[in-house]
C-alpha cells in the first residue's frame, strides 16, 4: 500500500484539503468495550487499563481505520461541575447541576476542566495506544461542540425547540473554551482524530452560523497544528437536514458530517455544496443494534453512498450500542474499501 493511501496518510491530505483515494472508515466503538471487559460502563470510563485491552481486541476484530480511545457526552460536563448520577447496576446516568446559586455561578470559572481526572483517563488511554500502533490506524477521539456543552450550561439541554438566542453568551464563550482545551490535551496525547460532536442545532441564520464557526474556530485550528484531522459530527438528523443550505455554502477547516437516520440519496444531495474532501456520512448507531431489521443490508446501502456521494469518511453518529452487532460493523467496511 502507498504511503498516502494509509489511514494516516489520508487523515494528513485531509487536512490539506486533499481528495482521498477512499473514505476513512471510523465507526465510534467505545463503551462497547465495558462489554468485552465485563465490567460497568462506569467502572469502564475510569480505567485506562480495561479500555487500552478492549480497545486492542476492537481492533483486531474489527480492522477499521481507527479506534476510539474515548468519547463520553458527559465529559466536558462533569469536569465543569456536573454531579453524574448512576442508575443501581452502573449502566445509565443522568445529569445534575448544583442548585445553590453561589455554586450554580461558580461553574463558569471552574479553573482548567482539561485537566479533571476523566479527561486524564482518556489522555492516558492516547499515550498507551500510540505506541501500539503505525499508519495504518488512528487514534481518535471526541468533545463535546460549543452550542451543546453551552445548551446545557444554559440549562437547555438539547431539546428541539432550542434557539440560538436562547443560549447564553457567556455559557458558549465557557463551552468553546472548555472544549478547546480538552481537545488540545487529547492531540498532545497523540489523538489523530478529533470528533466535535454537536447534539440538536437551532435553526441557523447567516449571522447564528458565523457566530457558531468563531466558537469552533480556535479548537479546529489547534487540532489542525497537530496535524490532526477534525470532523465536525452533527448527530441530529432532522437539524443537520435543516440546516445543510447554510452548512453547505461554508468552507470548513473540517470535515462536516452530519448523521442521517436515512441513507436516501436526495438528503445526502443536501451537502452536496461541500468540498469531497470536507463531507462526511455519519450512519445510526442503531441499525447496529443486533434486533434492529433495518440495519440489515445496511452494508451494500453504504457502498451505494460512498459510489454516489464519496464522502471523506464514514462514521456513525455516536457510540454504537454496548450490545453492537459487530459483523453488521465489518459488513459495511467490506463494502466500502476501494
Amino acid at each position: 500500500m502507498a504511503v498516502g493511501a494509509t489511514p494516516r496518510g489520508i487523515a494528513r491530505g485531509l487536512v490539506q484539503g486533499v481528495e482521498p483515494p477512499r473514505p476513512l472508515f471510523l465507526p465510534i466503538v467505545f463503551s462497547h468495550g465495558a462489554r468485552i471487559e465485563n465490567l460497568t460502563l462506569r467502572q469502564f470510563l475510569n480505567n485506562p487499563t480495561k479500555i487500552s485491552s478492549s480497545l486492542r481486541q476492537i481492533r483486531g476484530h474489527l480492522g477499521a481505520d481507527g479506534i476510539t480511545c474515548y468519547f463520553d457526552p458527559f465529559l466536558e460536563l462533569e469536569a465543569l461541575g456536573g454531579r453524574v448520577e448512576w442508575n443501581a447496576d452502573g449502566s445509565k446516568r443522568s445529569l445534575a447541576w448544583p442548585q445553590h446559586p453561589a455554586a450554580r455561578e461558580s461553574l463558569s470559572g471552574t479553573a482548567a476542566p482539561e485537566r479533571s481526572d476523566r479527561v486524564a483517563v482518556g489522555v492516558e488511554v492516547i499515550r498507551r495506544m500510540k505506541p501500539m500502533v503505525r499508519d495504518d490506524c488512528l487514534l481518535c477521539a471526541s468533545v463535546s461542540g460549543p452550542l451543546t456543552l453551552g445548551a446545557h450550561l444554559s440549562e437547555l439541554g438539547s431539546r428541539a425547540s432550542l434557539r440560538y438566542e436562547d443560549l447564553d453568551s457567556t455559557a458558549v464563550d465557557r463551552a468553546a473554551a472548555v472544549m478547546t482545551g480538552i481537545a488540545k490535551a487529547f492531540v498532545e496525547a497523540g489523538a489523530q482524530v478529533i470528533f466535535l460532536r454537536e447534539e440538536t442545532l437551532p435553526p441557523l441564520s447567516e449571522s447564528d452560523l458565523a457566530d457558531w464557526m468563531s466558537r469552533l474556530a480556535t479548537a479546529i485550528n489547534i487540532v489542525r497544528f497537530y496535524e490532526a484531522l477534525p470532523v465536525l459530527l452533527l448527530t441530529d438528523p432532522r437539524s443537520a437536514e435543516e440546516n445543510s443550505a447554510l452548512i453547505a455554502r461554508e468552507r470548513w477547516d473540517a470535515v462536516v458530517s452530519p448523521a442521517f437516520d436515512e441513507l436516501a440519496p436526495e438528503r445526502l444531495e443536501k451537502f452536496r455544496g461541500l468540498m469531497p474532501s470536507r463531507f462526511g456520512v455519519a450512519l445510526p448507531p442503531k441499525q447496529f443494534e443486533p434486533g434492529d431489521t433495518s440495519g440489515v443490508g445496511i452494508g451494500e446501502r453504504v457502498r451505494g453512498v460512498v459510489s454516489r456521494s464519496h464522502p471523506a469518511i464514514v462514521t456513525t453518529g455516536g457510540d454504537v450500542p454496548v450490545t453492537a452487532d459487530m459483523e453488521r460493523l465489518k459488513k459495511v467496511w467490506e463494502n466500502i474499501r476501494w
